[in-house]
């Protein structure tokens, strides 16, 4: 066996080993797009679906400003309990905000 025979068996080792290889991740992604290929959307639902998302942000920003001051006060009169009230109530509604924000990104992408 040659050095350059050698050489070029390596080569094609490395190639295939590379062409072979998949992360967990690509070949999840891979079985994904087989059983529910991915829909395109179009230019309007992606225009739709920013401004959803735009105006979500504006609205929790909007709540934590809010939730901000009333937090100030609460620590200013001395109620901490009323405190971790506040910011449970915000992690609340948080959380429906981005449920809600998914139903109506879905209903544009006309999946319900």
């Amino acid at each position: 066996m040659t050095v350059a025979h050698v050489a070029m068996s390596f080569r094609v080792h490395v190639w295939l080993s590379r062409r072979a290889m998949k992360s967990a991740y690509e070949l999840a992604m891979e079985r994904l797009s087989k059983s529910a290929p991915a829909k395109k959307l179009s230019a309007d639902q992606k225009t739709r679906i920013a401004d959803l998302e735009s105006l979500h942000r504006s609205k929790v920003a909007q709540r934590e400003i809010a939730l901000a001051d009333e937090l100030a006060a609460a620590r200013a009169a001395g109620h901490p309990e009323k405190a971790d009230t506040l910011r449970a109530e915000f992690a609340a509604e948080k959380q429906r905000l981005e449920e809600d924000l998914e139903a109506k990104k879905q209903r544009v992408r006309g999946g319900a």
